[in-house]
């Protein structure tokens, strides 16, 4: 079976941090701060969400953290400008390196599809704005099973819907939580270490293949598959 490839998309093709430049007119100097305190917020509210099963979409939890960072670093948002990032959020940018590296895979024949804590019609639309969506199979959301990652039901889903199974398939993810979740699930995964100064969690499950960008991973997977040929 060829081996397939799962690939978050908030974070590790798409650049979270792209919305900056809105950001930037608006908080000035605390434009990185925000950003990530923002970023961090809409994780905690999906996790929290997936363990109460409250569940709302993602981009309901991206705009309440939205709130929530404007309240704690007391800025006075109006409407009108947290509505202009969000609607920024919804066009983010890819990362530099992902155009070349998905079609470095697809050509060496992996089978690739998207797996996102977002909806599918949210999804959908930022790969079209960003030039890949003709990269992937299909796009498989946690929406469908109103959870979120690392939901171990939503690994489940991806391989039903991907129709392979844990040993023939490989998350790709930079975020640690999602690395641990996949594995933890019965996947393999690789860590995709976007900075340098990123850490990840000293649990006692260690991500399969860490790479710095998705130009190493064909060699990555290709050299775990050939320790396990007979």
């Amino acid at each position: 079976m060829p081996t397939t490839l799962a690939f978050d998309i908030y974070g590790t093709l798409i650049d979270t941090h792209g919305v900056v430049n809105a950001l930037r007119a608006i908080v000035g100097e605390r434009t990185e701060a925000f950003s990530s305190t923002w970023r961090d917020k809409q994780l905690e509210y999906a996790f929290r969400r997936g363990l109460m099963r409250n569940y709302v979409d993602f981009a309901v939890c991206t705009r309440q953290a939205l709130d929530y960072t404007c309240a704690v670093n007391g800025i006075a948002m109006s409407g009108e400008q947290k509505g202009a990032l969000l609607a920024e959020y919804r066009c983010l940018p890819a990362f530099p390196d992902v155009g070349d590296g998905l079609a470095q895979l697809r050509d060496a024949g992996f089978r690739l599809y998207a797996f996102s804590n977002g909806t599918e019609s949210a999804v959908a639309a930022l790969l079209t704005g960003a030039g890949i969506a003709d990269f992937f199979i299909d796009i498989v959301s946690v929406d469908d099973l109103a959870s979120f990652k690392p939901d171990p039901a939503v690994y489940d889903l991806f391989l039903r819907r991907a129709g392979t199974s844990g040993d023939a398939a490989w998350l790709v993810s930079s975020n640690p939580f999602d690395v641990i979740g996949a594995i933890s699930a019965g996947m393999r995964a690789a860590w995709l270490r976007r900075s340098p100064d990123a850490v990840f969690d000293p649990w006692d499950m260690a991500p399969t293949a860490t790479v710095a960008g998705l130009g190493e991973l064909k060699a990555v997977i290709g050299g775990h598959h050939s320790d396990r040929a007979p």
